[in-house]
């Protein structure tokens, strides 16, 4: 297990699914965890949890939509911490894209929350980041941000934005002593995954996923991709023809 012992990591999304197994497993490691979500009951029982186990944690409730409360927060993270060694910005929803009723407001809601949320938490973080010249940017988007798929076209632009972004901000940030990290899971069994009406392929328990996510954050490695059979076959995928790749895809799946 690799230790993150007295490091200041604040995670969004954290009241559920991945972000919950993630704020754990971290804390099981030594890390002091600042918690933030819309759901401050939550937070306030993974905080509780989080302590009976030995460990420490504070939430900090709020929309990562919401910029000036990500300010605040950073503040408030600050005060009562220290300042943020990692940012880990998870927060995100999954909305199946359908054609028949096509929801322009609900696709750059989504898209609001997904990728503007990150830049949000960004921002508030950057420029103490700066002014230490060390620091850790962690971005969770998804393997589905590789290429368009079916029933997912608003949901994979929005992670598809995120992975291209923390990818082109890494040159500039790294000069600064500041990684970036971009974690693509596949499918990972939380409330959301629970109402797919398809197959998952490769479907992997929270615990498990958070594992793999916190030893990729500790290695600081540049792309946290799982599992790996899965992430293979989305890369290959990513460089097929598109004319291959549509057929592919449109014997694969119902619609």
């Amino acid at each position: 297990m690799t230790s993150f012992k007295g490091r200041r990591i604040w995670l969004t999304g954290a009241s559920m699914g991945i972000g919950k197994a993630v704020a754990i497993e971290l804390a099981s490691r030594g890390a002091i965890v600042g918690l933030t979500s819309r759901d401050a009951d939550a937070l306030g029982a993974l905080q509780r949890e989080i302590e009976s186990r030995g460990g420490k944690a504070l939430a900090l409730a709020g929309d990562v939509t919401d910029g000036e409360r990500m300010k605040a927060i950073v503040v408030e993270f600050t005060t009562e911490l220290g300042p943020v060694d990692t940012l880990i910005a998870n927060a995100g929803t999954h909305v199946f894209t359908n054609p028949e009723a096509f929801d322009s407001k609900e696709y750059l809601s989504l898209m609001n929350l997904n990728f503007g949320g990150m830049l949000h938490c960004i921002e508030a973080v950057l420029p103490a980041m700066y002014a230490r010249g060390a620091g850790h940017i962690v971005g969770v988007a998804s393997l589905s941000g590789y290429r368009g798929l079916p029933r997912a076209a608003a949901y994979g632009a929005s992670k598809a934005a995120a992975i291209n972004f923390l990818e082109g901000l890494r040159f500039h940030l790294v000069q600064k002593g500041i990684d970036v990290t971009v974690v693509n899971p596949g499918f990972v069994r939380t409330p959301l995954t629970d109402k797919n009406d398809f197959h998952m392929p490769f479907l992997v328990e929270p615990d498990r996923a958070a594992r793999i996510i916190c030893d990729g954050i500790a290695r600081r490695k540049l792309e946290v991709a799982f599992p790996i059979p899965f992430s293979w076959a989305i890369k290959v995928m990513r460089i097929l023809p598109l004319p291959i790749y549509n057929a592919i895809m449109a014997k694969s799946v119902q619609f």
